[in-house]
């Protein structure tokens, strides 16, 4: 019986080539873009699943209520001991610094010297994460202050093997301070699907004492830190989490402002950004979104096969008709055009396949990622489920459509359909393009967004800026150090400055004025920093050395004077440092935020970061410069790495910018296979009037009119699309706008612009297939077939 249907169905695939190759165009690319979203949407959900203790493993995080609302951030650095004496459901605590905390060690050993991105962190944080610790006990790596654990990469580049480099000495730098410490471990390399990547870990008992914390928690001190706990078996996470909310206001009977929450670490990707204390945003909108085209663009796929089974149903009036005769049931019918829909799909699928391979590579470097197809349970059940469902829906109508046709009317060759018929068929198609306008407007809106992003003033002047991290003697004696570089030809300026300009900042630091209490962020700086960036006082002086007490004084924003109340701000103390100059407002952080108070600190005698203001048009010869002369000032060290500071802002929007590329690819997928849905409707049309167009031929009609009453119909039913889909894409793109503080407006002109080369694009397509039609001899339309 399924031998039976198979020839029937090759038989019918060879007689209707053109409605099989559309068809399978159509399937074929609709499940090519399905499954590259899907490899796409998978890998974001792996992030931070792979350690052995998820679904016990959280992140502890403090909301702190302001006259601004709920803001979250990092806890305090001694809270995760704290939290493993007091609460008996934690099996493990640990603390860490946060990933950006270092701008990057120097390790030196054996006369071998090596940059690494560090971080520090408790004891148990190898017994947490299932980072994979090659050498080395997970329970005792960092038991001992002195101790270091280091990369498979760094432990071979400074010892030739991860198994030479235990037991071993290495010296860490960082500005002036410099420790001996004994490699006890050495991990391998961590999944490209984790969150954290570094190289090197540091017992966080030696940061305690470099900070000179103590041995005891502060309970009214906060920080940045993380903290990480991983429950008992059997612990109730609710009950847990109601324990640990209360716990700040036991210990602070006086300030009931703050509260920890607890966050699954594994959430800590998707669901990044925090609103009033709650988990509202992050990578999770991209993933829906995504999803959401995914499934779009089958149903688009789907509606085709519909359609365009739909209008090549005449030419099988016969065959249907003498199966019914012979006293084929409907369910066998419906079994046999279902399996011929899913056969469909499957090929389809194959050729899908080969279109994934071939297009991963670009979309792999839109992305940013390295996803392969490899042929995984996940993915092969996901891709089968997928088709098969897709074979289904899109079968099923013209399924049902055919098997219900009556015996009578179809060996006569009558084609009747219900007005449910029509309208289903008219709705699909109004579907298909609502959504292709909905990704036009999308496409425009993002680029448009994008383009104010690249033009908006932000206050300082980034382009031409470079910036590096200082290490050896740059790093300890910056005013050497810049004095020298400065007098290179080619060099505007230059200063120094401890951590980054731009980048995410988080909720700040509380200052307090005249009992008003706001967060604050603060970057320490050299001399010189607002002049190499061009920011621009509204009022007061900049740093300068002809002033010894500038170390005890700060520089304010206007964001921060204003959220103050300060009236006349220069010369007043806040939190016992003395305001000297106020900042006209600029955008350290990206667009999405606004402007927040923001404090100049003085801090001459480190130097973290360079900036150097290069001459316009002179600046690949000046790097050339800079690189020799850091080479010359710091012997032994690794040669400069540098990027501009322009790089940095833009990389704030790259999230932004792979959306709006992978949304102009999507948009263009829709409109085609939208496009080839027009294209099987206006065969459909144009096949239940054949007569009626030849009828008209034979009186005179031109193929201009012919080509109009085909189109007007198909017409009206796009413009209906696009209607609707004025309103849902506003809603849409304003939505997406609304993360952003500073913000294109939407004109008009962006929605009626996607409209028309909607409706453009369709006609075309409309015209092309009704020509056609209007073309064929009146004898080929009048004969019986």
């Amino acid at each position: 019986m399924l031998q039976h249907s198979l020839l029937l169905i090759y038989r019918n695939f060879k007689r209707f080539k053109t409605t099989f190759f559309i068809n399978l165009v159509g399937l074929s690319v609709g499940l090519a873009g399905a499954l590259i979203i899907y490899l796409w949407v998978h890998d974001e959900w792996s992030f931070d699943r792979y350690h052995a203790t998820n679904g016990r493993l959280f992140r502890v995080l403090e909301n702190q209520r302001t006259a601004e609302g709920i803001n979250t951030y990092g806890t305090a650095p001694l809270l995760a001991e704290a939290l493993a004496e007091e609460m008996p459901e934690i099996q493990y605590a640990a603390a860490a610094t946060p990933p950006d905390f270092f701008p990057g060690l120097t390790l030196v050993a054996k006369g071998k010297t090596v940059r690494a991105d560090a971080k520090f962190a408790g004891k148990d944080f190898f017994r947490i994460f299932s980072y994979n610790l090659q050498q080395g006990d997970a329970s005792q790596v960092l038991a001992n202050k002195t101790a270091a654990v280091l990369s498979q990469e760094i432990a071979a580049a400074l010892f030739g093997t991860a198994a030479n480099a235990v037991g071993k000495t290495v010296e860490w730098q960082l500005a002036d301070l410099k420790q001996t410490v004994a490699v006890t471990g050495v991990f391998g390399p961590i999944p490209a699907n984790s969150t954290d990547q570094f190289d090197v870990v540091l017992s966080f008992d030696a940061f305690k004492g470099i900070m000179k914390m103590g041995e005891s928690i502060k309970w009214d001190q906060d920080g940045p830190f993380n903290t990480f706990v991983v429950l008992r078996e059997g612990a109730d996470e609710a009950q847990f989490q109601t324990k640990i909310g209360g716990l700040l206001q036991r210990k602070l009977a006086t300030n009931k402002d703050r509260a920890l929450l607890m966050q699954p670490y594994a959430d800590l990707y998707l669901h990044g950004e925090y609103t009033n204390g709650v988990p509202l945003g992050g990578r999770i909108e991209y993933v829906k979104l995504f999803s959401a085209i995914a499934v779009f663009i089958l149903v688009i796929a789907g509606i085709n096969f519909m359609n365009l089974a739909t209008a090549k149903a005449s030419r099988r009036l016969k065959e249907i008709g003498v199966k019914k005769t012979l006293g084929a049931g409907r369910f066998s019918l419906l079994a046999h055009y279902l399996t011929e829909s899913v056969l469909m799909s499957f090929i389809a699928l194959l050729i899908a396949l080969a279109l994934v391979e071939l297009l991963l590579p670009q979309f792999n470097d839109i992305t940013g990622k390295q996803l392969a197809l490899v042929f995984k349970p996940h993915l092969v059940f996901s891709a089968l489920g997928i088709t098969l469902i897709t074979g289904l829906l899109a079968g099923s109508y013209p399924a049902f459509y055919l098997s219900g046709l009556r015996p009578v009317e179809v060996l006569k060759g009558q084609l009747t359909g219900s007005a449910a018929d029509l309208w289903t068929r008219k709705g699909l198609v109004v579907f298909q393009f609502m959504l292709s306008v909905l990704f036009i407007v999308c496409v425009w809106v993002i680029q448009r967004q994008l383009a104010f992003v690249e033009s908006k003033d932000l206050g300082y002047n980034r382009r031409g800026v470079v910036s590096f991290e200082a290490a050896g003697k740059a790093q300890q004696q910056p005013k050497a150090f810049l004095a020298e570089l400065k007098r290179l030809p080619g060099v505007v300026d230059a200063s120094s400055m401890w951590g980054s300009l731009v980048g995410t900042y988080g909720a700040g630091r509380p200052v307090e004025w005249e009992g008003r209490k706001i967060l604050a962020n603060n970057l320490g700086v050299n001399y010189d920093m607002l002049e190499t960036l061009g920011i621009t006082l509204k009022e007061g002086r900049s740093f300068s050395p002809q002033f010894r007490t500038d170390s005890a004084q700060i520089i304010v924003n206007e964001a921060l004077v204003t959220s103050l109340g300060i009236q006349n701000p220069v010369g007043q103390l806040l939190d016992k440092q003395r305001i000297v100059g106020v900042a006209r407002n600029f955008h350290y952080e990206s667009l999405h935020e606004k402007v927040k108070p923001f404090i100049f600190r003085l801090e001459p005698l480190t130097a973290g970061t360079i900036l150097v203001r290069l001459a316009p048009g002179r600046e690949k010869e000046t790097i050339g410069r800079v690189q020799q002369f850091y080479a010359a000032f710091n012997p032994g060290q690794t040669p400069l790495t540098y990027h501009f500071l322009d790089e940095d802002y833009q990389a704030q929007y790259a999230a932004e910018r792979r959306v709006g590329a992978l949304a102009q690819y999507f948009a263009g997928l829709a409109i085609l296979i939208s496009c080839l849905g027009l294209f099987g409707l206006t065969a459909f049309t144009a096949e239940k009037r054949r007569k009626e167009i030849g009828i008209r031929k034979v009186l005179g009609a031109s193929e201009l009119s012919i080509v109009y009453l085909l189109s007007r119909d198909l017409t009206k039913l796009v413009g209906l699309g696009i209607l609707l889909a004025l309103p849902l894409s506003y809603l849409v793109v304003r939505h997406w706008l609304d993360s952003f503080e500073y913000r294109i407006t939407l004109h008009a002109w962006y929605f009626l612009g996607a409209g028309l080369l909607a409706v453009t694009v369709a006609w075309l397509t409309i015209s092309t297939q009704a020509l056609q039609a209007a073309r064929l001899n009146p004898t080929q339309s009048l004969r019986d077939e």
